[in-house]
């Protein structure tokens, strides 16, 4: 294997996190259900590629998401008190309830941007989902629960068209304020481009949310740091280079998938999610560090896509198992 040529670059982070979405965001579409041995197994080798924090599952109602009904019974499998973290995704409160009877230590809300996602996502309205989260987060942190959330739809909406930055910035701070430690924007179906993340990014650092530095969640160390996270799909090509360029602004927490499984059910022909393996590429050309070992991981992705029968979409991944 031929590792990228480092050409460190000053003005890009020394370190970031990556925080592994795969074995939820990821699988959470398949139409054939996944065993609970194989998602186990899937957990424990992303875990032991190095991954510093690996979103487990999601405690949604099984009807809504059939793929993750043993959620419980896959967090029970887990070391919920070990060096790495294994988030879940609560809906509402009887998600966290069932979250917290489990033990878990980290839960993620996950809210919208726009009125018509935040009906078909979360059969809510775009008001009405904030009144809906205030109670998990406050319930949450009473417990000692660190708390995430994601804002979808934050670059365009397929119903809405595109999102104004205005509207991104009042809803991220909403949650922001609600306590969240940490805020994933997600270019959930995959149109953002390069200076669009910068606008993003400097509309939020003009409100007074931090952008760069230090992550203030439980991966990245404490201090007055970043508080805001990029989530990118890869549907038109452009997620590494909008990882580049938030990387510029000094973002130190990135969202991936391993082997770039997932993606958008809204999205016409969307490819998924940012790569593991292709950010830790790229990441070590710029002389960034991330703790992940590639080869592993790209092992992890070559096994799980023999679980789903198909090849990875990962770049990276079939460069480096070629032949």
């Amino acid at each position: 294997m031929s590792l990228p040529a480092v050409h460190r670059d000053p003005a890009m982070p020394e370190r970031v996190t990556i925080y592994e979405v795969g074995a939820r965001d990821g699988l959470q579409n398949e139409k054939g259900i996944i065993g609970l041995d194989t998602k186990l197994e899937f957990v424990q080798r992303l875990t032991a590629a190095g991954l510093p924090i690996v979103e487990a599952t999601s405690f949604v109602h099984p009807k809504w998401v059939p793929q993750l009904a043993d959620a419980a019974d896959l967090v029970a499998r887990l070391d919920l008190h070990g060096a790495t973290p294994y988030p879940v995704l609560v809906p509402n409160e009887r998600g966290l309830d069932r979250a917290l009877d489990a033990g878990v230590t980290h839960v993620a809300i996950f809210g919208s941007a726009t009125e018509t996602f935040a009906q078909k996502n979360l059969n809510s309205t775009y008001e009405a989902q904030f009144a809906m989260f205030e109670p998990v987060v406050r319930r949450a942190l009473d417990a000692g629960v660190q708390v995430r959330a994601y804002l979808s739809m934050c670059f365009g909406d397929p119903w809405e068209g595109e999102v104004a930055l205005d509207r991104v910035v009042t809803a991220g701070k909403r949650l922001l304020d609600m306590g969240a430690y940490e805020l994933s924007l997600g270019d959930t179906i995959g149109v953002g481009t390069a200076h669009h993340v910068e606008a993003m990014l400097d509309a939020f650092a003009a409100a007074g949310v931090p952008t760069g530095g230090v992550s203030t969640g439980s991966t990245g160390g404490g201090g007055e740091g970043s508080r805001i996270a990029m989530h990118f799909h890869d549907t038109y090509g452009q997620a590494l280079a909008n990882t580049y360029a938030a990387l510029r602004r000094g973002v130190t927490t990135f969202d991936a998938s391993a082997g770039g499984l997932g993606g958008c059910p809204y999205a016409k022909s969307a490819t998924g999610n940012l790569a593991t393996e292709d950010l830790v590429w790229m990441l070590d050309g710029l002389g960034v560090t991330h703790g992940v070992d590639l080869t592993a991981l790209a092992q992890t992705s070559v096994w799980m896509a023999e679980q789903l029968g198909r090849p990875s979409p990962s770049a990276v991944v079939r460069a480096l198992t070629a032949g």
